[in-house]
This record gives C-alpha cells, structure tokens and sequence, in this order.
C-alpha cells in the first residue's frame, strides 16, 4: 500500500508556479507535441470520427486539464481506450454531432464524481477487468486496422474483421499493405536505434517516413482529409431527439466511466515516475470532466490521461503542468498553418501507427503480474468478452466474475486435521460462513469420539451458521466423553457468539493487533506442549498457515525483482510503534531504521564513531535510492525520560549511546517545540523537539546533502501520540506539529538546516 505522501492529503511540497521551469517545460512540451500529433490522428481514424475530432481533442484536454492541474505531470489528449466505445457510437447514430453531444454528458459526470470527492471509488476496479479491457480494445484496433492496411475498410465488428482478413489478403492493394508494414517495421525497429537518435519519437519517424516514400514514390493511396481546414472541418455538439436521448445519456455514462477510471489509473502510475506534487484525483477529475465537456461541444473526441504521453513528459524532464499546456498551443498552431501537411498522411499509415499502438495495449508485464496473483482467468474472460461480444458485454463479464472470484475468497475456509492417539489438533482459517459448512462438518466427522481436541481458529469472519456448526459438534464431542479446547487468533468471532454478544465486522484493531490470541479454553490449567503454549510460536504457526497464503504472491515477487522502497523510516525500537500499520505499507514499501529514541549521531566522517545509523542512511539513499526520509518519534519514550532523569546514571551502552541526545535536550531547554494539542508532560515535548532535531542532523550526511540538492529527496519530521493514536507533522512554517490529515497539504517544504 501507498506511504501517505502519495495520497492527495499527504504531506508535499507546495507545488510550483506555472513559470517556475520555462527552459525544461518548453523542451518536455515538443517532444510531447511530436507524440501527440500522430497519435490524435490515428484515434481519430481508429474511431470512425472526423480526423479534425482528434486534434480537438488533443488541443482540449492538454489545455483545460493543464490549467485545472490535478495531476500536473499528467498529459491528456484522445485515447486508445476509448476507441471501441465511440466507434459503436457513430456506428449506431451516424451523426457525429450526436456522439459529441454523449461527450459532453460523459464530462459533466466526471465533474460531478469530482467534486462529490469520490473520485477513488473509480479506483474500485480489479485491475484484471481494466487490462483485459485496453488488451480487449488493442486487439479490436489491430483487427480493423489491420483491413485499412490491406486497402480495404473494417467490419463494425471485431470477429468479423478477424474471419474477413483471409479474403482481404487475397485482395490486398500493394501500395498501402507496402507503406502500413513499413510504417509497423519502423516502429518495431525504432527501440534499437542508439541515441541521441532515438530521442526523437518513433511514430513521428514512421508517420513522416512512411509518408515522405508515398509522396516521392507518387504511390496512390487514400489519404487524410480535414475537408477544408481547421475552422470548416468543426462538427459541434448537437442537442439529440426523442428518440436518440437514452442512447446519447447511456453512451455518456459510459464514457464517463471508462475516461475515468482509465485517467485515475494513469494519474497513480504517473505519480511513480516522479519525485513531485502527488496527483490529487478529485482535482484531477474535475479537469477531466471540463476537458470532456468542452472536447464535446466543439465536436472532439473524448480525452483521458495518456501515459505514453505523461511518461514521454516526465523523461523530458517536465516540471510543471505549463508543459502539458503548450503541447496544446503547438498542435494548435501546427493544424492552423501547417494543416496542408497533415493531408499528405495516408490513411495506411496512420493504420500501421493504430496496429502496433493496439498490439502495445496486450502488455505481457501485466499478464505476468495477474498469472503471480491468480487474476489470469478474468483477464482472459474480459478480452475474449470485449473481443467477441462488445466493449460493454466483455466489461460486464470480467466484473462478473471477479466479484464471484471474490466471493469465493471471502467465503474459503481451510481445515487441517492433524493428530492420533486421543490427541488432534484442527486448524480452520480464512471465512467460517454457511458455504463452508460441508468441508467443516466432513473434517470434524474424521474425529473419534472421546478424544482430546485442540482447534486454532484464524478466521476472519464467523456466521450464525458456522458458528451453530462447530457449536454444537463440540457440545456433542463433550457428552460423549471428549474435550474441545478452542484458541482463536485475531478476532474472538467464537467466544463472542457463545457469550451471546456475536459481532458482526472485524475489528479495528484486527491489522495492529492480529498476532494476539484470544483464548476460550474450559480450562487453562492443562498442561501443553512449548508450541501450543508459547506465542510467539503461536504467531508463527499463525502466519504459515494464514497470512503466508495471502503474502506470498508478493514476497516472491519482491524475492526476484528486489526491494524499492519510496522511503526510509526512522523510529524507535519501542514494541508500541509500528511502522508499516502507522503508514498503511506492505512489505517493501518502507526501509526501517529502529535505535533507542530515533536518534541520529551526527556524521563526523571519523573512523571508530558509531555507523549503525549512518550506513542505514546511507544505503537506503545511495543504494535504495529513496525519496522521503521520516523521523517519527513518539509519546511516553523511555529515552527521553531517561535524558530528563539524567542518562548517565545508566552506565553502559545505554548511557553511551543516549549522549547523543543531549544536544535535543539542550534544545528543548532553550526552544522547546510547540505542539497542537500541547503536550501535558515535559517527556513529550522534549520528544517533539528531540524529532525536530534530528531531522537537521539527517541533513549532516553527505549522501542526504547531495540527495537533497539534486532534489531527489524530502525530510519529515513525524510524531505518534500513543493515547490520542494519532500521526503528527512538523510543519516548520508555524513551528508546531499538526495533524496528518486534510490540513497538511498546505504544509511548507520539509526542514533545511539554517545556514
């Protein structure tokens, strides 16, 4: 899961103005500018629309989305995945004017979803639906596109432009097969040209290539036609009748729904590219819509977030959104006086560009990735849905069966029966409901009777079914002369119920506090073995034959690719913090550094002094290359009291290694840090300040130093109230710690050592 700084709430910098980087967001926005041109035309082509849509389109959402600025990274322009959706518009209404006015609807939803700030609930997606999805569209576009190339004209239909491809071979017009080929062989070949070569975009070289050889050839080929230039190629948005309202409201829920999740989606994968301002997605939304709606009345194409364009953007070495807003003025202002070039593009050409862009959509890194987690079977559910049946049919049957896929899961019980000689032990783990009562009663039945029963309970949901299941097989077991004794872990669903007080949703507290047993023994007096007695054994014992079913996709994954954490965490080595739950990570997601009161020695670059720390710094940013460094330190900490009580009464390493802290002792007695609420004990304050302090000291470190410069990496200073259960941030502008909530996106840059 994300570190809080890659939430839209989370602690970042103030995002930078608009003019902050002209020099670097005017170079990002050509090459941008290059991408898109080719791009705008061939979805344009791809979806049955006027070409002109296209570069509204592109003009558009660049423009309007740049200047609302959610994701400022982010490059919208017309996209692939939405090819299939207007293609069946235009198909069923004939009317382009028509299909805008869907557009317009599409982008007034998104406005609304914005700002009601839900936009993470289009988020709610099982990602197999959503890749199976773009694989379903790419290989919609390949098989249409695929006709053009051969000098014919696609099916409406998918299937039949696959069974129509033998008999359009036979009847192939030689010159475009010639320049659609050429045009695929060029972006194919394109990834093994060296730089500085290669920097120039690949559908630009093949588009301009491909349409240089037709002209200098004179080959006669069918080419683009923006039917009298930019101002009469305009198609705005018609107000639909009677009989076309719910087709135009049903195909702008659509949009809506698809521009959306597809725009989010890149907006998260955009935010991993860079070290800058995270995406606020309802902000972001928000820009879509308004794209969408204006997109749609001057009769464009419907935009999302592109992220072959927003990657482009980024590794152009863009800064703010000002580059995404002139990628626009130059596609504008290259339709308007250089229109007559765009009309030398054959049509074969734009279709080669389409094919390999469809072939790209059915990326084998994310089938690799749903195979690991068990999702392949939807992924090749919703392609063969979309492929087969329609955009719609297929979306519908991939959710489907993710959702029984999901029942499934959170219905699956697992029970092992071991043991012999009047001693068995059961363990029942994942969800005890009415589905798997069969499995339950045909294990317990393999119980004799009077035997001694021991059953770990590690469920994560109990039923009344399941619960009066195992309830009266053990009352039975009882009377008949055998003993039950049940351990649960995590949650008490058993004992509850038995008590006559069931719940009914785990607890809050499941996540931090799943390791501890909440025993329901008859009685506890009996002697047990070290493995059913100790617990840490126990937690062990849990966790194979829970939690490492559920980790193990993931650990394995991390085993061959290694670990990239976004940040180095140091706290104290207090058994109250938990550093992962605190930030809601998986493994992976966090570097963590424990010591005795978070304290960081200052570098002295002397042999001999203490390097625990500093090689933990350093090989998180040097080697792991992290992004954030947190130093959190807490409330009611043993270290600060001892440095109030006088550490050197200790002796030892103790004592030693507590001298460090004395310059933070020394600070708080001068400038003691202010917090809201203030503390109400001079233990916690001296830790406020204690955490101020060692941030500054981070910034002793030369690797932090050139980290920092190069503006790779942020410092914060956190603070965990232990009774209000409740994260703190340094906000150095006001000079007090507030909480990590709504308010710390106004926070200033993070603490740099005065000079």
């Amino acid at each position: 899961m994300p570190m809080p700084n890659a939430s839209p709430t989370a602690p970042h910098a103030v995002r930078p103005g608009l003019f902050s980087a002209p020099r670097q967001d005017v170079l990002a926005s050509l090459v941008v500018f290059l991408i898109a041109i080719p791009l705008s035309l061939g979805i344009a082509l791809a979806s049955g629309a006027p070409i002109m849509a296209g570069l509204i389109a592109g003009i558009v959402g660049g423009l309007v989305t740049g200047l609302v600025a959610g994701a400022p990274l982010q490059v919208t322009g017309p996209a692939a995945g939405l090819t299939a959706i207007v293609f069946g518009m235009v198909e069923q209404f004939a009317d382009w004017r028509l299909v805008a006015s869907a557009v317009v609807l599409g982008g007034v939803i998104q406005i609304a979803l914005g700002a009601s700030r839900i936009a993470r609930l289009c988020l709610a997606v099982s990602p197999a639906v959503v890749h199976g999805m773009l694989a379903g569209i790419g290989i919609t576009i390949a098989l249409a596109q695929l006709h053009i190339i051969l000098g014919g004209a696609p099916e409406s239909q998918a299937l039949k432009n696959l069974l129509a491809l033998p008999a359009q071979v036979m009847d192939l017009h030689a010159p475009a097969a010639f320049l659609g080929l050429a045009t695929i062989a060029l972006l194919l070949a394109w990834q093994w040209v060296p730089r500085p070569l290669s920097a120039v975009p690949a559908s630009l070289v093949a588009v301009m290539t491909a349409t240089g050889a037709s002209v200098l050839l004179g080959l006669d080929v069918e080419r683009i036609d923006l039917k009298g230039g930019f101002g009469s190629g305009l198609q705005f948005a018609a107000w639909p009748g009677a009989e076309h309202w719910m087709a135009v409201v049903m195909g702008g829920i659509t949009i809506a729904a698809v521009a959306s999740v597809e725009s989010l989606l890149c907006a998260v994968a955009t935010d991993k590219l860079h070290t800058g301002p995270r995406a606020n997605l309802d902000r972001e939304l928000v820009g879509q819509g308004l794209s969408n709606t204006l997109s749609g009345v001057l009769g464009g194409l419907p935009v999302t977030g592109v992220i072959v364009r927003s990657s482009a953007n980024i590794q152009a070495g863009a800064q703010t959104q000002l580059s995404a807003i002139l990628h626009s003025v130059w596609i504008l202002l290259f339709v308007v006086f250089l229109g007559v070039g765009i009309e030398m593009i054959p049509l074969c050409v734009l279709a080669g560009l389409l094919v390999h862009v469809g072939i790209r959509l059915v990326d084998a890194h994310h089938i690799r990735r749903l195979v690991t987690f068990g999702e392949a079977i939807v992924y090749l559910v919703t392609v063969t849905g979309v492929v087969v049946l329609g955009l719609l049919p297929g979306i519908g049957l991939g959710v489907s069966l993710a959702l029984v896929l999901l029942l499934r899961r959170l219905s699956h019980t697992n029970v092992q029966v071991e043991g012999a000689d009047g001693r068995y032990h059961v363990r029942i783990g994942g969800s005890m409901t009415f589905v798997g009562i069969p499995k339950l009663t045909a294990a317990l039945e393999r119980i004799p009777p009077r035997t001694h029963v021991d059953i770990d309970l590690m469920v994560d949901f109990m039923d009344h079914a399941a619960f009066e299941t195992l309830h009266d097989w053990r009352l039975s077991h009882e009377r008949l002369g055998g003993r039950v004794d049940i351990d649960e872990l995590h949650e008490a669903w058993y004992a509850n119920a038995a008590k006559g007080t069931p719940q009914f949703a785990k607890s809050r507290l499941d996540g931090l506090l799943g390791a501890l047993r909440r025993r329901t023994r008859k009685e506890t007096s009996m002697s047990t073995t070290a493995s059913s007695s100790e617990p840490l054994l126990q937690g062990a014992a849990a966790f194979n034959a829970t939690t490492s079913r559920e980790v193990k996709p993931l650990l394995n994954h991390l085993a061959d690719v290694g670990q990239t954490p976004q940040a180095l965490f140091i706290t104290c080595a207090d058994s109250r913090i938990v550093p992962a739950d605190l930030v809601n990570a998986d493994p992976g997601d966090i570097f963590v550094l424990r010591n005795i009161g978070n304290i960081v020695p200052t570098w002295t670059g002397v042999a001999g002094s203490d390097d625990s720390v500093g090689s933990g710094i350093e090989f998180a940013v040097d080697v792991l290359k992290v992004h954030t460094i947190v130093v959190c330190g807490h409330s009611e900490c043993g270290a600060m009291k001892a440095l109030l009580g006088g550490h050197e009464a200790l002796g030892g390493s103790l004592s030693r290694w507590l001298a460090h802290g004395t310059s933070a002792l020394d600070r708080h007695a001068q400038a003691p840090v202010a917090a809201q609420p203030p503390p109400t004990t001079p233990h916690n304050a001296l830790a406020r300040t204690n955490v101020v302090e060692q941030v500054e000291r981070l910034q002793t470190y030369p690797s932090v130093q050139r980290a920092i410069a190069a503006g790779e990496l942020r410092l914060y200073g956190w603070f965990f109230d232990l009774k209000r259960a409740k994260v703190t941030v340094w906000n150095q502008a006001t000079g007090t710690f507030v909480d990590a909530g709504e308010d710390v996106k106004t926070l200033e840059p993070p603490m740099r050592v005065p000079a």
